[in-house]
This record gives structure tokens, sequence and C-alpha cells, in this order.
């Protein structure tokens, strides 16, 4: 068990304070995140890509040690499906693409290919059919022969028990959007029969700006050599859409929300099992009313599962995880799909989000329609079935104080003064080497100690009061000061100032030594496991200096 998981079993007997919290959450584990996910099998070919999928019961865990009866997507017994992005390491996945997950896996596609999903039910008998909605797309049957499909159901066609149906559809829009059973939506998109569909945009259309490198050093892969070795692009696309310079990204996050009352799924277990012999006209009578979830989720798991890494051993049916990474400046795609029942009102700390596009339909500006127009939102509140792609990035303005601890003093790895130099958005830009530790730093604050006497309080001839170093959050990302970077303490206040240096608590010195943000639901109920706070719809975003290499890779 890692130290955070050992702590948070012992912390989570009861309501700790905010400060304890804080120190549970960062202790030492390693964690990223990426917008992971299958592309098509090898039966299909470029432009008509194929998934054969199955659904089936499993088990899923929850921190509090519970284990969770549950249904879900996967990836048929012997299909080989291609992950993506390409970087994404799985040499050690034990199983790749099970049979069952939660979420789904994620369908990644191209815009405009003609997509044939083939889905098998491996439900007990007792649970009756079950199918897959895809909205937003214009959806028919198998080409040929009707053996695939299926039986007319209310939404859908569906697929009897031990029985197989087709869908086929054509990706014409770019965007992210959910999918989910279309049988009895109350109790099996409940049990856990969801998952997400990418459409990447037409790549021929991307906007140019998008496709250079450095992309006037702001926007674009961050390909640079860092931390010992080259960083990998775990970007899907060059942009989240087609033609718009204002689509361009560096990193992408695929967030899913949804929520768990156990006392229905604690219902489809028994029910299933008194049905184990039902071969004709099967189904459950589970009551799905009144609602009372105790178990919130992002990408299946509740926190702090969601800071482990994506294909953890410890949850071989809920892959994918949380806990979004990124340097300063850079652009971040977050893809986030509402599922189950309930809204989430998410925060995001550190910035709002702007809105490109909901379910794929980009907002566009009426007066100018080649300029997007979307809200930016200080909650991105997640409605069950509807998706947004928005993006967001953290630079530190507004803090009033130089986060990068160079005040004028000579850098370790350039010896030689770092400089300043402010674009027309007064970001360190110009002239600057896109992989310099202060790129995109804001320059209205360049050389600004947080005091320049590291005792007392704003007299001490800073713009804001020094914390008291034992309210710090202290471990392996957070590196226990008020500066970015390992050794930034140190350049800003000297080996003997009075925060703890960065490096010398929870890391080394060459280690991570970022900010840590918390980004949780608004809801406060949502951010505690079966009722114990802290817990279910929380993760933590993690702002790196550049020279720290950020590895997406699982």
């Amino acid at each position: 068990m890692s130290e955070l998981k050992s702590k948070y079993k012992s912390s989570i007997k009861r309501v700790l304070p905010a400060a304890t919290v804080a120190l549970a959450l960062l202790l030492p584990i390693s964690a990223h995140a990426a917008a992971p996910g299958i592309t098509g099998t090898g039966t299909g070919t470029a432009g008509a890509p194929v998934f054969n999928l199955t659904a089936q019961d499993a088990r899923i865990t929850q921190p509090d040690g519970q284990s969770i009866y549950s249904w879900g997507y996967g990836c048929a017994t012997g299909s080989t499906p291609t992950f993506a992005p390409e970087a994404v390491n799985t040499s050690n996945l034990i199983t790749p693409c099970p049979t069952m997950q939660i979420p789904g896996p994620t369908l990644i596609v191209n815009e405009n290919d003609t997509v044939t999903v083939h889905l098998k039910n491996n439900l007990p008998n007792g649970a009756g059919n079950t199918s897959i909605l895809f909205p937003g797309f214009d959806v028919s049957g198998p080409a040929t022969a009707a053996s695939d499909y299926g039986v007319q159901g209310v939404l859908t066609r569906e697929a009897a028990p031990g029985a197989t149906v087709t869908y086929t559809f054509t990706a014409k829009s770019a965007g992210t959007r959910p999918y989910y059973s279309g049988t009895q939506g109350d109790l099996q998109v409940e049990m856990g029969l969801y998952g997400a569909i990418i459409v990447l945009p037409d790549s021929s259309k991307v906007s140019a700006s998008c496709l250079t490198t450095q992309n006037d050093k702001a926007r674009g892969a961050y390909l640079a050599t860092v931390g010992g070795g080259t960083e990998k692009d775990f970007r899907l696309a060059e942009a989240a859409f087609d033609g718009l310079a204002s689509a361009c990204y560096d990193r992408e996050y695929l967030f899913q929300f949804s929520e768990i009352d156990p006392r229905i799924h604690s219902q489809a277990e028994a029910q299933v099992a008194a049905l184990s012999l039902c071969t004709v006209n099967c189904g459950l009578d589970v009551q799905t009313e009144p609602y009372h979830p105790t178990y919130f989720m992002v990408n299946g798991r509740s926190m702090p599962d969601d800071m482990d890494t994506n294909y953890a051993v410890e949850y071989p049916h809920q892959p994918y995880n949380g806990n979004p990474h990124m340097h300063p400046g850079e652009l971040v795609l977050l893809r986030i799909v509402g599922q189950g029942r309930w809204q989430h009102p998410f925060h995001e700390h550190g910035n709002h989000v702007r809105i490109l596009a909901r379910d794929g339909n980009l907002i566009l500006s009426q007066a100018d329609p080649t300029k997007l127009a979307g809200p930016l939102l200080f909650t991105t509140t997640t409605t069950p079935g509807v998706a947004m792609d928005g993006i967001f990035y953290w630079t530190g303005k507004g803090l009033n104080w130089d986060v990068y601890g160079h005040h004028g003093t000579t850098d370790a790895a350039n010896s030689a003064a770092l400089p300043c130099s402010p674009d027309a958005n007064g970001y360190n830009t110009l002239g600057t080497s896109y992989q310099a530790i202060n790129y995109y730093e804001w320059c209205a604050d360049h050389n600004k100690p947080l005091e320049k006497a590291p005792f007392g309080d704003v007299g001490g001839g800073g713009p804001a009061t020094l914390p008291d170093p034992n309210y710090l959050t202290n471990g392996t990302w957070y590196g226990g000061s008020a500066y970015l970077g390992p050794d930034a303490t140190v350049r800003a206040t000297g080996p003997t100032g009075s925060t703890p240096p960065s490096g010398t608590i929870g890391n080394g010195p060459s280690s991570e030594a970022g900010f840590a943000f918390m980004w949780h639901s608004h809801n406060e109920r949502e951010i505690t496991t079966n009722n114990v706070f802290p817990g279910g719809m929380m993760m933590m975003m993690l702002v790196d200096s550049r020279e720290f290499q950020i590895d997406e890779s699982n």
C-alpha cells in the first residue's frame, strides 16, 4: 500500500482539518493522466474502424474498501485494438483492454470515418437485453447479414443475452461525445454501461498554426529536451477542431463524471443470481428511485484512487485515472463528459475553462463565425449525457510575485541571468527559448520576490505575506515553498531561507517540485466517499517547472 493510501485509510475514519487534508493529499505518489483509449481493431481499414465490444459484469473497488457489483463495456475476447495516444506505454499492462471496464473503452476515430461497433451481450441472462446509444450520430444497422441486427428496443436495437448487435455510423464532426446503454437506462447506465467517443479533426483542415512544433512558442507539442530526455507528445491531434487556430492545444485530458447508489447495485446482483437459469423474457425489476448515491467518481475512480496511474493493476476494471499535469502557459484541452444521473458542478482551481464546444458543436460568434465565443466557466457543470471541450491554462499571472524565484540571479542550468521579455500579452516569449525554465512567465512579476526579507509580513519588503512554513503543504508534487521548480527556493532566498527549500521535503533536489491545485466538485457531498471526507470527485492539477519532464505514458 502506498504512503498516500496508508494515510488515507487511517484518515477517512474521521473528518480532518483542512491543513491535514492537504498534507494527506500530497504525500509521495506518482500519477499522470492523458486521454487514453483505443482505435479500431485489425479487422477495420483506414477510414473504417471496427470495434468489437462486449458488455459484462464484474466488481469495481472504492477507497473505503467496498467492492461494488457492476456492469461495463469492454473489449471482446480475442480483439486486438490499437492503443492511443501512440506514446502510451502498454508494455506493462496485464490486461490492456479488459472485457469489462468503467468507463467503457474510449473509442478514438477520425472525422468522416465510417465506424462499426459490434456489441456482444455477455451480461448474466437475468439482466436481459442491452445496447449502445451514440448521441449525435446517425446510426444504421449492419450492411450485410441480419444476424447482427439484434432486436428492436424502445430507443435502439438491442442484443439479447449471448447475442450480438452491430451499429454503423459516420463520424461527421470532431469533438467529444458520450455513448451509453439505451436499454433500461435508469438501471444499466447506473450499473456502469457508459463511455466516451473522441472524434479527431480532419488533419488536412487543421489550422496551419497548430502544425508546427513550437507554434509561436506558446502552442504545439512540447518536444524539447527536458529532464535528461525528450518529452513525448501525448496529444491525439494538433487541434480539437479543424480550421481554427484557437482550437490548438498542447496537452489533453478526458474526465467522465458519474455516481453510484450501492443499493441499486446490490438489488441487481441479488436478482441476477435469482434469475441465473432464465432463458426467455429475462429482465430485472430493480427499484431505481429514490436515488441516493454515496460514491462519486472521476473516470470510474474516487479520490485517492483516481490519483494512481492509468492501467494500475489495483483496478483491473477501472483503468483510467485523473490528475492533469502541465507546464506554465501550455494550453490544455479538457474533454468533459457527464455520465450517470446527476449534474456535477466541477471546479478547476487555478483558472477558468474556456468552452470550445458542446457535444461536438462549436460555439461560434454570431458576428464572426470564424471565431469561437464559448463561455468562460468558473465551474464546468456536467449535465448527464452532455460533453464539453474546453481550454485551460495556468501562468502565474496575478499572484504578484516571481513564482520562478529567479530574481535576477544566475540560473544553475544556463549560468546566466534569466531575462523576461514581454510579448504583446505581457508574457515572456520574445527572444526566449521555449525550453527556458521561465518561458511564459508573467513579466510584470519578474524579479519580484515574495519578500526581500524572508521573515515577517509585507513589511519585510515583498508584495505578499510569507506563509508560516508549518502551513505549507509538502510532498513529491508540491515543493513546500512558494516557488516553482526543484531549486527555486535556493535561487530566491538562498540555502538558509525561511521557507522549506523545495527538494528537501518529500522529494530530491532534481525531482518534481511544482504547484498542486485541487480540482473538485463544488457539491460538498460529492467530495466524500460513502459520506466520509475526503474522497469522491476530487483530484489534483499539477503545474511543473519546464525542467521537469512530464511522463504521461500510463
